[in-house]
C-alpha cells in the first residue's frame, strides 16, 4: 500500500525517533509499504517520519543511483556498488573524510534541491529487518543518502544545513510547501 509522505511543517519531521522491538504492530507490512511507496515516488530512501511514524526505521536503495550512472561517473565512486537495505534503531559510530558537496533534494520538500556538505563515509550500527545486529562502514554516494535518511530519524532535515542566506531565500517556497500549495505526482499530506 503506498502510503501518504507528510510535508515541510508537519511535527514529525522534528521529532526524534524511537527505537522499535520486533514486536511492533504489522512492522513487516509496513516495511513493505515503506518500499513501496519510496518507489511510487522516485524516491531512493524513506525514513518512518515521513510517513507520519516517529521510529528510527528507514529504507535506503542506493543501487538505483549507481546503476544509472555513465560509465565514467561510477569512478568517482570506486567499490561503491549501492546497497538496498532496511536500517531499524540505527546509530551512528563514526564520520571520516572530507566533506563534499552534493545536490540534495528530499519528498517531504519536493521541487527543492540544493548542495549539502556531508563527510565521505559513515559507520552505522543498525537492525535489519530480522532483527540482526549489523555494524557497516558505507561511503560515496550511499553514505550520503544513509546521511539523509538518518538525519529524519533524529529530526533534522537536510535544508538545516544550509546558510542562513539561503534558508531566508527559500522561505516563501517552503512555506508554500507546509500550506499545501504545491503539485506533486505522489501522495502526500501536509499539517493544517
Amino acid at each position: 500500500m503506498i502510503l501518504s509522505i507528510v510535508a515541510y511543517g508537519s511535527q514529525v519531521l522534528r521529532e526524534v525517533g524511537q527505537d522499535i522491538t520486533p514486536d511492533y504492530p504489522n512492522l513487516q507490512t509496513f516495511i513493505d509499504n515503506m518500499w513501496e511507496t519510496m518507489y511510487a515516488s522516485s524516491g531512493v530512501g524513506l525514513a518512518a517520519p515521513q510517513v507520519n511514524k516517529p521510529i528510527r526505521l528507514f529504507v535506503v536503495d542506493s543501487e538505483q543511483i549507481i546503476n544509472n550512472l555513465e560509465e565514467d561517473e561510477k569512478d568517482a565512486y570506486p567499490g561503491d556498488h549501492g546497497i538496498k537495505q532496511v536500517f531499524i534503531n540505527a546509530r551512528i559510530i563514526d564520520t571520516e573524510g572530507d566533506e563534499w558537496a552534493y545536490t540534495e533534494g528530499c519528498l517531504s520538500i519536493p521541487k527543492i534541491r540544493e548542495d549539502v556538505y556531508r563527510p565521505e563515509k559513515v559507520r552505522i550500527r543498525y537492525l535489519d529487518e530480522n532483527f540482526k545486529q549489523h555494524e557497516r562502514t558505507f561511503h560515496g554516494i550511499t553514505a550520503r543518502v544513509i546521511f539523509h535518511e538518518y538525519d529524519h530519524i533524529e529530526g533534522k532535515l537536510f535544508i538545516d544545513y544550509l546558510k542562513p542566506l539561503k534558508k531566508r531565500m527559500l522561505k516563501s517556497r517552503l512555506d508554500d510547501i507546509s500550506k499545501g500549495k504545491i503539485k506533486v505526482d505522489y501522495k502526500m499530506s501536509f499539517s493544517k
